[in-house]
């Protein structure tokens, strides 16, 4: 946030911008020439630049050719990756898991069975790093959910423990790719979850699909006395379900277990 805050200054904007077309340590006289603003302005602005992280600065002789005197002070664009979205978005993840499952896609497997595959190992992978940095021992319902919630906030998934055994996911850090390929998306998220309660060693927790306008299409749940958790949905499973959530015609929204109950009532 003060990164993007710092650009909001058109100067600002203007010397960051002619630093990373350089390609080269550009000198405050440098920078200030193209500005056309003092150097001593010059200065003060790429200094604030360096100390939002966007730009490194250091003394040294542009180019590398030696001169007589003392270095000058010479900036470079930092390696830095900024991007800020409310709610939270994280295409990277999902474009990770794709790009996996087809450079691991094995023989005689489809695509989307190897992306479901891919994102359940992710997910275990997690779940499993999870449980080593935490120690937690043995994970009822309970502990596992509020260490799952930690966990998934960090995600973009925005937890929202409705009880003591439920969270819901009101924000899908996938959308609107979701909304372009429900099933796929919605299988992967599944997964995802399945995987991940699995390298967690959560006892008593399901990843279940509940798709809801504006939320994420799954949810964590207690399991029913006796039931395993419910491994990866196939895509068929997923696309009846979720298509009705991102609004396709002729789609209706699953009814709520409150209306439900009415009904039976």
């Amino acid at each position: 946030m003060e990164a993007v805050s710092v650009l909001g200054d058109e100067v600002r904007r203007r010397l960051y911008g002619f630093i990373r077309r350089a390609h080269r340590p550009v000198t405050r006289e440098e920078a200030a020439a193209d500005a056309g603003i003092s150097a001593k302005l010059a200065a003060f602005h790429l200094d604030k630049l360096a100390a939002a992280g966007l730009l490194t600065s250091r003394y040294d002789h542009p180019g590398g050719i030696r001169r007589v005197g003392r270095k000058p002070k010479v900036y470079e664009p930092a390696d830095t990756d900024i991007r800020i979205s409310i709610p939270e978005r994280r295409p990277d993840l999902l474009a990770e898991i794709l790009i996996d499952a087809v450079l691991g896609q094995q023989p005689g497997e489809d695509a989307q069975s190897a992306a479901l595959r891919t994102a359940r190992h992710r997910g275990e992978a997690l779940g499993a790093a999870t449980r080593a940095s935490s120690r937690p021992g043995r994970l009822g319902p309970e502990r596992s959910l509020t260490l799952s919630e930690s966990v998934l906030e960090e995600h973009g998934f925005e937890p929202d423990r409705q009880a003591p055994t439920e969270v819901r996911l009101l924000n899908c850090p996938f959308h609107p790719l979701a909304a372009r390929s429900p099933d796929l998306v919605c299988s992967i998220n599944h997964a995802f979850f399945g995987g991940f309660l699995t390298g967690l060693q959560a006892s008593g927790i399901a990843a279940v699909l509940a798709p809801y306008p504006g939320r994420c299409c799954v949810e964590l749940r207690a399991a029913a006395s006796g039931a395993s958790v419910p491994g990866p949905a196939n895509g068929a499973c997923v696309k009846e379900v979720c298509a009705r959530s991102a609004g396709e015609p002729g789609g209706t929204w699953p009814a709520s277990r409150e209306t439900t109950r009415r009904r039976r009532s």
